[in-house]
C-alpha cells in the first residue's frame, strides 16, 4: 500500500522530469548542430580545435546563470561533457597523456577534454611531447609543478629542445592514496612516482620506515606492479585502486592538506588572448658574472611579478643554466612585449613557450 502511494505522489514529478528531460535532449542537440559549424568555419582557418579562452567564458557564463540549488561544479563538469562531444564533431580530437589509465595526468586531462576526445596513454613525458611533435597526437597534458614538491624537472628538460607550444594549463588538487592487496603491517615496498615520494614522506616515515621505496614511470604503473606482487604497495588515485583490484589501506596520505598540481596542455598552435592571461618563458643567460641579475631588473623595470622560476642544467656545457619562467600577461600585452624585447638583448637565448589563459 505503502509502494502504490509513494508511486502516486512521484508520478507527476516524474512526468515533469520527462518533459525536462526532453526539451534539455532537444537544446542540447541544438547546441551541437552550432558547434559543428563553428567547428567548419575553424578548420578553414586553422587547425587549432581548442578554445582556452571560450572554455573559460563558457564556465563564468553558466556560473552566472546558476540559480541553484546545483553546485557551480556540478553544473561545469556537464558542461565539460557537453562540450567534449561537441569538439568530438568537429574533428577527431587524439590527447596524449603519461599512462597509463587512471594516473593523475589522465584525471587531469579529462577535466580538460572530458570523454568524447581519444586518449593516448604513454609510458613517459618525453613520449607525450614525441605524440604531438609528430602529430599522432593534437595535444598533450604533462605536470609541471606541484605546490607540495616543485617543479618535474622532467617536463622542463623536454621544452629546451622542443618547439611545441604551451595551449592551457589545468589545476588538480591531489589526494594520495596507500594501495595493497595486504595488511599494512605486510608491507614490504612501495611503488610510486619519485615526486610522489617526496609529497608524501612525513607519512612515509612515520608509518612505513622500513619498507623499500622504488620508483616508477607512473603512479598507475605503480598500482599495477603492486598489484602483481606479494608484498607491495602503491601509493596512487583511489581510481586507480578499483582499475587494478587493490585496497585502499590509507588515504589521504600527503604531507599538506593542500596538494595542487598544475599540469600544462601542450599543442602545435598559439592560444588566443583571454584578458587573463600567463605567459612562460625559457632563457639562458650570458656567461658572465651578475648575469641572472641583470634578467630579472628586467622584470623589476617593467613591474612584472615572476610567478615561477627555475634553472635546469643545459647539458651542454658544466655548470650553465637554463632558466624556466612564468608571469601574468599576454605576449602582445605592451609590459610584456617590452620586457621580451629587452630580455632578448640580455640573453643568450630566449624563447617564449607560450601564452595562454590562467586557470580560475
Amino acid at each position: 500500500m505503502k509502494a502504490t502511494q509513494l508511486q502516486r505522489r512521484l508520478r507527476p514529478y516524474r512526468r515533469r522530469i520527462e518533459e525536462l528531460d526532453a526539451k534539455i535532449v532537444a537544446l542540447v542537440s541544438e547546441r551541437a548542430k552550432q558547434s559543428v559549424e563553428i567547428g567548419k568555419i575553424k578548420g578553414e582557418l586553422t587547425e587549432h580545435v581548442l578554445d582556452p579562452v571560450q572554455e573559460k567564458e563558457v564556465y563564468k557564463r553558466i556560473a552566472g546563470l546558476n540559480e541553484g540549488p546545483l553546485p557551480d561544479g556540478a553544473l561545469k563538469a556537464i558542461y565539460r561533457e557537453i562540450m567534449s562531444g561537441s569538439l568530438a564533431l568537429q574533428k577527431t580530437i587524439r590527447v596524449a597523456y603519461l599512462g597509463p589509465e587512471a594516473t593523475f595526468t589522465h584525471q587531469a586531462a579529462l577535466t580538460k577534454f572530458g570523454r568524447s576526445v581519444e586518449y593516448v596513454p604513454t609510458i613517459s613525458i618525453g613520449d607525450v611531447f614525441y605524440e604531438v611533435e609528430t602529430r599522432r597526437a593534437d595535444y598533450g597534458v604533462v605536470p609541471i609543478e606541484n605546490s607540495t614538491d616543485g617543479a618535474v624537472n622532467h617536463t622542463l628538460d623536454m621544452f629546451i629542445d622542443s618547439d611545441l607550444r604551451i595551449c592551457s594549463e589545468i589545476v588538480f588538487e591531489i589526494s594520495h592514496c596507500l594501495l595493497a592487496k595486504c595488511s599494512r603491517n605486510q608491507i614490504k615496498r612501495v611503488h610510486s612516482k619519485g615526486e610522489v615520494f617526496g609529497q608524501c614522506k612525513l607519512w612515509l616515515r612515520a608509518n612505513l620506515p622500513r619498507a623499500e621505496q622504488i620508483e616508477a614511470s607512473s603512479t598507475s604503473r605503480a598500482a599495477e606492479t603492486a598489484s602483481q606482487q606479494p608484498g607491495s604497495a602503491a601509493i596512487a588515485s583511489e581510481v586507480a585502486a578499483s582499475l587494478y583490484g587493490l585496497r585502499v589501506v590509507a588515504h589521504s596520505i600527503q604531507d599538506t592538506t593542500q596538494n595542487v598540481t598544475r599540469f600544462l596542455v601542450i599543442g602545435r598552435s598559439e592560444s588566443p588572448k583571454s584578458g587573463d592571461d600567463k605567459t612562460s618563458v625559457m632563457f639562458y643567460t650570458k656567461d658572465k658574472v651578475g648575469a641572472l641579475h641583470d634578467v630579472l631588473e628586467v622584470f623589476k623595470e617593467e613591474r612584472i611579478n615572476l610567478a615561477m622560476i627555475e634553472s635546469r642544467p643545459s647539458r651542454k656545457k658544466p655548470f650553465e643554466y637554463y632558466f624556466f619562467a612564468d608571469f601574468a600577461g599576454y605576449i602582445t600585452d605592451p609590459k610584456v612585449a617590452s620586457t621580451i624585447k629587452k630580455l632578448k638583448k640580455k640573453c643568450g637565448i630566449l624563447k617564449v613557450l607560450g601564452s595562454y589563459p590562467r586557470s580560475s
